[in-house]
């Protein structure tokens, strides 16, 4: 019984010490299916991912200043490129993890048709997207209105957020009427979770492709390449298509 408990033990001291951490930054509008990808990952390979939220040019930015970030998952593919062409990331170990779906999201029922007509109808005050100098979802936003010949005409209507998650909290929060979010914060599994929406085709805009990187800091770091494998994983890509990513 003894050496039973003994080699219990050591079987759990050996696979704590192969734990480790990751610090990763993650796009604002990855963060609901990142928190669960990071907590499957915790519990299928024992390693914690700590993250923290943001655009990801400031991302970037915050990168090249020497930010301990080991992982990024970014809201575009042109940063994680610039990033290792810099050689700040690893090289060969860029991939799209996921492309985004840009929603036009009003908190309230009914309130956005099937097709996005309220937009031309202009019985709104505010209308809510990202900063499109800073956060790839507002770039599509502005693409969308030009190509709707709507940007001019609406530009006093319109709100920045700094990034894809304060443009959602000014809709949710009633600020703005309605605004141009990422589906995967207001859709699970194919619905609208609250409110009504008008999801954007995509040959309106630019695609959302979705990068993610293996930074310099995280080179040396088993825990770096453990979570860039494991969003490979067709579980984390079960996670990724429920909240309405395309993988």
């Amino acid at each position: 019984m003894k050496r039973l408990a003994g080699l219990l033990a050591t079987i759990l001291t050996t696979a704590g010490a192969h734990a480790g951490e990751v610090q990763v930054a993650v796009a604002s509008n990855f963060t609901a299916p990142m928190q669960k990808i990071a907590d499957a990952f915790a519990q299928d390979t024992g390693h914690k991912a700590v993250l923290a939220f943001g655009a990801t040019g400031k991302f970037y930015a915050q990168i090249t200043n020497g930010a301990p970030f080991e992982v990024l998952l970014a809201a575009d593919d042109e940063t994680p490129a610039r990033l290792e062409a810099e050689k700040q990331a690893v090289p060969g170990t860029r991939f799209t993890y996921a492309t985004g779906k840009l929603v036009l999201w009003s908190a309230k029922e009914g309130y956005v048709d099937s097709q996005g007509k309220v937009l031309q109808d202009g019985h709104f005050a505010h209308l809510s997207i990202a900063n499109p100098k800073a956060a790839p979802y507002g770039a599509a936003a502005v693409e969308t209105l030009t190509r709707l010949k709507l940007h001019q005409h609406l530009q006093p209507k319109i709100v920045q957020g700094e990034n894809i998650a304060q443009a959602h909290q000014f809709v949710s929060t009633g600020n703005a009427e309605l605004g141009f979010v990422a589906l995967s914060q207001v859709s699970r599994d194919g619905r609208f979770t609250s409110g009504s929406g008008w999801i954007v085709p995509e040959s309106m805009h630019s695609p959302i492709r979705q990068d993610a990187v293996i930074l310099l800091k995280g080179a040396a770091n088993p825990a770096a390449r453990a979570l860039s494998d494991y969003l490979k994983s067709d579980k984390a890509k079960g996670i990724i298509r429920a909240y309405g990513y395309e993988i």
